[in-house]
């Protein structure tokens, strides 16, 4: 019997193949190991997978970065009160999809369409019926809608508001914003800081006027926050905190006057809205100095809302060249009785002069006759002017020119200011720029030229900020103060120049008795001229002109510079001169009212929100001031001016206190004061005359609110 196997290479094959494929298994094994070893060592070494540094990935996620912004620099007037600040406003925005759900089945989306509407009517610049409107869209079913400018740019105050109805789907965006208290105020001289958008990051950049010209002080310095977190958040134990403060802007400090300032934009407005001039401009300056306490233009806008900003971008005070007419007649007279060519008693023949084959026509084309030069500038003849260029020759006149820095910057500061131009070819070109045609300035070189004539021969140049703070070491950065360019003539030539625009005003036969104030001399020049065509020649009609007006007071040793321009207004039966009195006087009467003030006892206003209205009455009215409380509550809730600025003795202070409020005995009150009063209750005021408050048209006690209108009489003797 055979015990061997029956198939004895099978065996020895199957063996064969088992070790085979455990070997393969084992080197397959090894291979894996090994490439897991290297790529794990490649990247413990490089820190990188697909070109992400993993150590700085981990870094990330365990670490929280937090930026912290600076606040940008803010704006003051004179007195220390805010013009432009940083604010947050809100966009709104109505949440409509049903499925909009929360915790406990709470509905977050609009269940109360009418009310809303209603809601958003009463706080915001948009109907009801338009609201509801957006509510209910015609079209698709959108997860949420808006409501265009109207739901934009409110402030924390009117959301507030809204959100006290607690209606469901109303949500609210915070974005960063400029905050203009003022609304209208030398708008397009402040300018504007808006936001932008890059890298997540949204910062404010100044676009226009101050906001654009000191951009690089008033913007700050972003700070940053880092800390190493667990998984939970929460700072590791053992960990430092790296911290880099952020740094505000720099503040700015402008010389403009508050008070001031809002008496000239409600007197700008008045005329506007009376003749719709294509262009005005008017500033106030300090006559010693060339410091800007006031000045506007229109069409201007609401550096709050923007409305207006797309009628006008240019800061028509240093970007607008255009001929001055008649006002360059006191730079005329000065450089004839300064060059020593100037005898006011000589006589020649007014209405029509010839020079060459061209006439220079007086604007009362029939002439006054045979008249003195003294009396010719009074009645602000062309002629005279001509013949006053002549006598003393085209390279003395043009030497002046250039003295009084006509045809060149004032280096304001201020972003795209002209330089001006001038036609001095031909004798008649040189001629006609004696009265202020074929010459262009800006209003600016006119304020300048306007101090030789004010300061007694030294020439000031204009500023409107006085300097620069950081207010993160309360250093001052930058400093501006008086600058004298220049001493174009003489002090004798000056006050000489200043009785002639007294007798504009003052002689029976002067053109200018429209300018007279009540207890003080008044020098001033009128001025009429005929508006270019952009080509060769003038406009034609009765409404193709630009008016204007250069006042001093006191006319014997000048405080305050007024410079006012009209370019083609509608006057209709009105004139022009009375129209740009109405903005003069009052003005010039106010600036010498605070003048007057100011030599007595100035005082810090002290904070009193809060206070009982009865004890802060008490605080103030110690301090000197005069007190007006609005409202029937208790406690106040608002003062009309910021804490501690400087008042003087017996300026009226408002305090409001909510509850009923009722409208005060007028009688004595400032136009200024009349005004303030006005913004603060948001009533629609109008004004007849100068002076002090004679009549009200809402008896004292009446309740007011919002939007009711007031009318008052003013004379000048209290």
């Amino acid at each position: 019997m055979n015990d061997s196997p029956k198939h004895p290479m099978k065996n020895t094959n199957a063996r064969r193949n088992r070790k085979i494929v455990g070997q393969f298994l084992f080197f397959l094994f090894i291979g894996v190991f090994i490439l897991i070893a290297v790529r794990f060592s490649y990247i413990s070494i490089g820190k990188k997978v697909q070109n992400v540094n993993l150590s700085a990935s981990a870094q990330k996620l365990y670490t929280a970065n937090k930026t912290l912004k600076a606040k940008r620099g803010t704006i003051y007037d004179a007195n220390n009160q805010p013009i432009s600040e940083d604010t947050s406003v809100y966009s709104l925005y109505v949440v409509l999809d049903k499925r909009q759900v929360g915790t406990n089945n709470q509905k977050l989306y609009a269940t109360n369409k009418p009310k809303i509407a209603k809601v958003l009517a009463k706080y915001l610049p948009i109907s009801e019926k338009k609201a509801l409107k957006i509510l209910n869209p015609s079209k698709g079913n959108p997860f949420q809608v808006e409501f265009g400018t109207a739901g934009q740019n409110i402030s924390l105050a009117t959301k507030q508001k809204i959100q006290h109805y607690h209606l469901s789907g109303i949500n609210f965006v915070q974005q960063e914003a400029r905050l203009y208290p003022n609304g209208i105020f030398a708008s397009h001289l402040i300018g504007l800081a808006q936001s932008s958008t890059k890298n997540n990051q949204t910062t404010l950049t100044g676009t226009m006027g101050i906001e654009q010209a000191f951009n690089k002080e008033l913007t700050g310095k972003d700070g940053s926050q880092k800390i190493k977190k667990d998984t939970y958040g929460y700072q590791l134990p053992g960990t430092k905190q790296k911290y880099r403060k952020a740094q505000n802007g720099d503040n700015v400090y402008t010389t403009l006057d508050t008070r001031l300032q809002t008496l000239l934009e409600t007197e700008m407005s008045n005329v506007q809205k009376q003749v719709k001039a294509k262009s005005m401009n008017a500033v106030l300056m300090n006559a010693k100095t060339g410091a800007i306490l006031a000045a506007t233009q229109r069409p201007t806008f609401n550096a709050t809302t923007k409305s207006g900003l797309s009628k006008i971008w240019r800061d028509t005070l240093v970007q607008d060249a255009y001929e001055p007419g008649s006002t360059m007649k006191i730079f005329s007279l000065a450089a004839s009785i300064d060059s020593g060519n100037y005898n006011g008693n000589v006589t020649y023949q007014s209405g029509r002069y010839k020079i060459g084959n061209q006439v220079v026509p007086d604007w009362n084309t029939s002439g006054w006759g045979t008249i003195t030069y003294n009396k010719g500038f009074a009645l602000s003849s062309n002629v005279a002017m001509a013949h006053l260029e002549q006598q003393m020759g085209a390279k003395t006149w043009k030497k002046y020119i250039n003295r009084f820095r006509f045809l060149k910057s004032t280096h304001s500061g201020l972003p795209g200011e002209l330089s001006g131009s001038i036609a001095f070819s031909r004798p008649i070109e040189q001629a006609d720029t004696s009265f202020g045609q074929g010459i262009q300035v800006t209003a600016f070189q006119m304020l300048q030229a306007l101090t030789a004539v004010s300061n007694n021969g030294t020439m000031m140049k204009p500023y409107i900020v006085s300097k620069v703070v950081n207010p993160n070491t309360n250093k001052t950065v930058k400093s501006y103060s008086p600058t004298k360019v220049g001493h174009p003539i003489s002090a004798k030539t000056a006050k000489a120049v200043r009785k002639h625009m007294e007798d504009v005003v003052y002689k029976s036969y002067g053109i200018g008795s429209d300018y007279k104030m009540s207890g003080q001399l008044v020098a001033a020049k009128t001025g009429t001229a005929q508006v270019s065509n952009g080509k060769s020649g003038y406009l034609s009609g009765d409404d193709s002109y630009l008016y204007s007006v250069a006042a001093m007071v006191p006319a014997s040793n000048p405080k305050y510079v007024m410079y006012i321009t009209m370019k083609q207004p509608h006057l209709g039966s009105k004139t022009a001169t009375k129209l740009l009195a109405s903005i003069t006087k009052p003005v010039l009467a106010r600036a010498l009212q605070e003048d007057n003030a100011t030599t007595t006892k100035q005082v810090k206003m002290p904070t009193v929100t809060g206070s009982s209205a009865t004890k802060a009455t008490k605080q103030l009215k110690k301090l000197g001031m005069t007190v007006t409380r609005l409202g029937s509550g208790k406690t106040v809730k608002r003062q009309s001016v910021k804490a501690d600025s400087v008042l003087y003795q017996g300026q009226r202070v408002f305090l409001s206190t909510g509850g009923t409020v009722t409208i005060p005995n007028l009688t004595g009150w400032s136009k200024g004061d009349v005004v303030k009063l006005a913004q603060l209750l948001g009533l629609k005021v109008t004004t007849d005359g100068d002076g002090y408050v004679t009549k009200q048209s809402l008896k004292t006690g009446t309740t007011v609110s919002s939007g009711d209108k007031l009318t008052v009489t003013l004379k000048q003797n209290k």
